[in-house]
């Protein structure tokens, strides 16, 4: 039973790497799109884009630490306190950057705009880089067992986290670049729609040679997952491979369609491939999964609650997505107040009575 919730687990990892991830990458974009006029449509695009459905995506977080706090609490009480530095500076990332993506559609004066727009990107790139950081401290087995605090610092400041955290950004970014390339299209902006596919092409030769190079940063720092990756998980290492390999050769020919599947997949099969790496532990060599698992009865609970949950809020989720790719979703929040016609008083619809002279 412990494995099926790890396995749950595993999976709405995944799914916030792909949804989630794909919406931090639009804040790297932002973030580099360059100044106020050149920047203005690529910034457009990325507000339509995340607009719907921004909220939506960090479901998923919640719904990870919910279902490790409940059905692994020692290594919850683990991680959180020895990595609660990257943590904390990931959950004050999120909520200024949500902050700062409502608040820039409302506010006028563009020096408020820039201050806005700047938070909202730079946070879009330290949430990631702090949640891949902490993936790297538990895989580098720096996080203890027994639901105590670990070295603060050296947990998520050493080459395993930094080659997470840097990762993370690459493939959110890459992630991001690829829906975007669709969503362009769908408009009708050819050119947009080759500005955010050679950016995806960069971003994916970026992320390959980031993933190479990691290959030695985890065998010398790292040798019980380099070893899983080599061993059980090889087979989910070169499916991403491969497929991150087609996506590009994709975007070169500009299929996007085909480029935007391959590129879920890739990304999906690196974060099960860390997932089998560890196996059998939820903290490397230290706390194997069914040491840390709940009693029975509240696994089972868990189960439970995630299918109804399956039935009930994902078709929701699966519709919200849906339309929001067809375009039918109305556009979050507020227009440019600059852009507003001037207030009318209430009364103006009366005619008022005119004398003939």
């Amino acid at each position: 039973m412990s494995t099926a919730v790890a396995a749950v687990l595993l999976l709405a990892v995944v799914l916030y790497a792909v949804f989630g991830g794909a919406d931090f990458g639009a804040g790297f974009w932002d973030l580099t799109a360059g100044g106020t006029k050149r920047g203005r449509r690529p910034r457009g695009a990325i507000a339509r884009s995340i607009g719907p459905v921004w909220e939506a995506n960090h479901v998923w977080l919640i719904f990870i630490f919910v279902v490790l706090w409940t059905s692994f609490s020692e290594a919850y009480a683990s991680i959180t306190l020895t990595l609660f530095v990257p943590l904390t500076i990931a959950a004050l990332g999120i909520v200024l950057r949500g902050a700062s993506f409502a608040f820039r559609k409302a506010v006028t004066p563009v020096r408020d705009q820039r201050i806005f727009g700047g938070t909202f990107a730079i946070s879009s790139v330290l949430v990631p880089y702090c949640f891949g950081a902490v993936a790297g401290g538990v895989a580098s087995g720096r996080v203890p067992s027994g639901g105590r605090a670990g070295d603060p610092w050296n947990s998520w400041v050493n080459p395993t986290s930094v080659l997470g955290g840097v990762l993370a950004v690459a493939a959110a970014a890459y992630l991001s670049a690829v829906y975007l390339i669709r969503d362009a299209r769908h408009a009708g902006d050819a050119e947009l729609a080759g500005y955010f596919r050679r950016r995806a092409m960069a971003a994916a030769v970026t992320a390959a040679v980031i993933a190479a190079t990691g290959v030695l940063v985890l065998r010398e720092d790292a040798r019980y997952l380099f070893d899983g990756l080599t061993s059980r998980a090889l087979p989910l290492v070169i499916l991403s491979v491969v497929c991150g390999a087609g996506a590009l050769v994709l975007l070169v020919r500009d299929a996007a369609r085909g480029a935007r599947l391959l590129a879920v997949v890739a990304v999906a099969s690196i974060v099960c491939a860390w997932g089998v790496a560890q196996w059998p532990y939820l903290l490397p060599e230290s706390l194997t999964i069914s040491a840390a698992a709940a009693p029975s009865g509240t696994l089972t609970a868990v189960l439970v609650a995630v299918g109804l949950a399956a039935v009930i809020v994902l078709p929701g989720f699966a519709l919200l997505y849906a339309l929001d790719q067809k375009g039918l979703l109305p556009e979050e929040g507020v227009g440019d107040t600059s852009d507003r016609p001037p207030d009318r008083s209430p009364l103006d619809h009366i005619r008022r009575p005119t004398t003939d002279r």
